[in-house]
């Protein structure tokens, strides 16, 4: 292996593509066990390797030289190997500096909550500092002389103002997990999730909800990346390569997820731009039929509403945790809000607006069997739609005008 990088579980990563988009090197994964990090790092039969959780500290006493920033912080996650004598770095520092400027929080004399007790918490401690936070208090599951329980937390800490979480909780595939409630803390202005596996996770989605500046851990990735390749190949890359290289990795993971009223055309649709995009296309009411074992006019019949809706929901959860897909969803996918946040992790919603005199009336949808009850949910679900959507896109074109025009639109 020439460029690489090392950790327990990278079936999640996004760092191989990551870093053929900033140069060109042939970068591999490799999955470690915690009994043979030693031998790999003693063989040394690698030019540079990123190292990530849970071996950014282990690692250290196979290394020859530490660069001071990554003594300070006692982290290691970029090495390099020069004539069989290991370097070490740290651009997490750099990566989660660029990731708080991004979201326009300012640390300075803000009370600072970090959640975790690994490497990337000390750096994350360490950004902090720099950027003048004070206080700020480490979180881990158990009490330490460095940290403070999640209850000490939740009695004594509730009026922080900023929170940064470097747990690997809420990371793919428990996506739905949090680390913290931050309903409890009534001062937040920011938050920010070294998790990028969703795209946007759970605790991220609730903090813009609330109003509070929050971003997950995907520019950090990029960001880190990009120092560490200049570490690789000893070079100066250009001042625009992080943000090129962020917008495209975004652009490649996040899901296309169509939205609108029942007959608006969502699922030709979502195979015409599937088709453009070169992506798999999922239609969420296919999963529930797979589910249920039956269509969806019997289980309306059979079985009822709630029923159907619960169903729903598990078929939207089994959907929304892929990325790079074309999802079509049912036309009340968006009634539950837990519905819309978990399409929203990982996807990019497109309200295919049809006015109501083109959408059509058939026996296989239970809700809109005539044009009285299909005006009737129109009205019902205009502004739920709207609210919901992140592009509204006129839907009374063709399928094939309307698909270019969101493939245009998410292309840009």
């Amino acid at each position: 292996m020439k460029y690489g990088c090392i950790g327990e579980r990278l079936g999640h990563s996004f760092s191989k593509e990551i870093h053929a988009l900033i140069a060109d090197y042939e970068y591999e994964l490799r999955e470690l066990t915690p009994d043979s990090v030693g031998a790999f790092m003693t063989e040394k039969r690698f030019n540079a390797i990123n190292v990530t959780i849970p071996y950014k500290e282990n690692v250290i006493p196979y290394l020859d030289s530490i660069d001071e920033a990554a003594k300070l912080i006692g982290s290691v996650n970029t090495v390099v190997n020069r004539g069989g004598r290991l370097y070490g770095y740290n651009t997490d520092f750099y990566g989660m500096s660029r990731l708080i400027e991004k979201c326009g929080i300012d640390l300075l004399k803000k009370k600072v909550l970090i959640l975790g007790s690994g490497g990337t918490s000390k750096t994350a401690y360490a950004v902090a500092k720099s950027m003048g936070a004070d206080p700020i208090i480490r979180v881990s599951r158990q009490r330490r002389d460095d940290a403070v329980s999640y209850s000490d937390m939740y009695e004594s800490h509730t009026d922080a103002d900023v929170i940064i979480n470097t747990t690997p909780v809420g990371m793919y595939p428990d996506i739905f997990a949090r680390s913290v409630e931050l309903s409890r803390f009534p001062s937040l202005s920011g938050y920010v999730d070294a998790v990028y596996n969703p795209l946007r996770p759970t605790a991220v989605l609730e903090a813009l909800e609330r109003g509070v500046s929050a971003e997950g851990g995907l520019y950090m990735l990029v960001a880190q990346a990009v120092r560490a390749s200049e570490i690789f190949l000893d070079a100066t890359l250009s001042d625009d390569t992080l943000d090129t290289a962020f917008d495209k990795i975004l652009r490649s993971k996040e899901n296309v997820v169509l939205i609108g009223m029942p007959s608006s055309g969502k699922s030709t649709v979502g195979r015409l731009v599937a088709e453009a995009l070169g992506r798999k296309f999922v239609d969420t009411d296919e999963i529930i039929k797979e589910l249920a074992g039956t269509s969806i006019p019997e289980i309306f019949a059979t079985r009822g509403e709630a029923y159907f809706r619960n169903l729903e929901s598990e078929a939207i959860d089994i959907a929304s945790k892929g990325t790079s897909l074309v999802i079509a969803t049912g036309g009340g996918a968006v009634l539950k809000w837990e519905n819309v946040k978990a399409l929203k992790r990982n996807g990019r919603l497109f309200f295919l607006d049809r006015s109501p005199e083109k959408l059509i009336t058939t026996s296989d949808r239970p809700l809109s069997s005539d044009r009285d009850a299909l005006i009737k949910l129109y009205n019902e679900r205009y502004g739920i739609y709207c609210s919901s959507a992140d592009v509204k896109i006129d839907g009374n074109d063709d399928a094939a005008s309307v698909a270019k025009n969101i493939t245009e639109y998410f292309k840009r």
